[in-house]
């Protein structure tokens, strides 16, 4: 009889277990800082999307936030996993604790890279000091190579004081923020603006711009080194999460998806000391700060 009770209890259980739906994966979601157009990047973010979620056997979210904050917010209330961050953006997380570098995007062999002032070819200009009282955009407020180390460089040239305003020298009114490189590009081709401060390879690199618009523009100086772009993972991701994305990731280093990884990343992606590859950047980010 008791024999018979445990084979009815075991059936039953059985049967309750059959009968629960299978558990769902979690989704884990990325976010690309919006240093293109999103609009241009569909195809990139369902690709990406795609290999992830072949990759790590679990639904994957890709978005583009319209500012690194939203990131940032992702990063503390748990909404975001993985982020494609500049080192300003970094510095940040890691001051508040909320996430840590997973892999760096690499170079010529480096994890750094040159800022550029970038002007139209027939602009007389043939140094940052005949910017003097000008108009000029900055890719973002956190952009690294569009506004913190071309502000820094400022400074060091001593045209910019120590409370890091770029209007002392460009003059009130005159300083234009975007929401990434390719914004900051349009004002000098509607002539809104004189230059720009974008990363080296909006000029040298067939990434944000056509060919057409490359041959109208010039490098009118550059500034750096500029730490590179970074993914950064969410501190309270459980650890095994982490291992197989950063295993995901860097797999796109494979002949087979070089070609995505470059669309999104740039470059290589591989692995670095967080501390070393901040280095001495949160001075300049401090400058940074102070712009309100």
């Amino acid at each position: 009889m008791f024999r018979t009770f445990l084979s009815a209890a075991g059936f039953l259980a059985l049967t309750l277990c059959a009968s629960l739906p299978a558990q769902t994966p979690k989704k884990l979601v990325v976010a690309l800082k919006p240093d293109k157009n999103p609009d241009q990047m569909v195809a990139e973010r369902a690709a990406l999307t795609s290999y992830l979620e072949k990759e790590l056997k679990q639904p994957v979210e890709v978005i583009i936030p319209l500012s690194g904050a939203v990131i940032q917010e992702g990063f503390a209330n748990g909404t975001i996993d993985l982020g494609y961050l500049s080192a300003t953006d970094l510095l940040t997380a890691r001051g508040k604790g909320t996430a840590t570098l997973l892999l760096a995007g690499e170079i010529d062999g480096k994890t750094t890279y040159q800022s550029y002032w970038v002007t139209l070819k027939e602009k007389p200009y043939t140094k940052v000091e005949d910017l003097k009282g000008q108009r000029v955009a900055f890719a973002s407020r956190t952009s690294t190579s569009g506004f913190v180390l071309p502000l820094w460089d400022l400074h060091q040239r001593k045209l910019v004081s120590a409370a890091g305003d770029p209007e002392e020298f460009f003059g009130k009114g005159n300083v234009f923020f975007g929401t990434g490189y390719v914004s900051a590009i349009e004002k000098v081709f509607t002539g809104e603006a004189e230059a720009a401060a974008v990363s080296y390879y909006v000029l040298d690199k067939d990434k944000h711009l056509t060919a057409e618009q490359r041959a109208k523009l010039r490098k009118l100086a550059e500034q750096g080194p500029v730490p590179t772009h970074v993914l950064a993972v969410r501190k309270s991701l459980p650890a095994a999460e982490v291992a197989a994305l950063k295993a995901a990731l860097l797999k796109m280093n494979e002949p087979a998806t070089a070609e995505l990884r470059d669309k999104l990343f740039t470059s290589k992606l591989v692995e670095s000391d967080e501390a070393r590859h901040l280095g001495t950047f949160a001075e300049a980010s401090a400058l940074a700060a102070k712009v309100k």
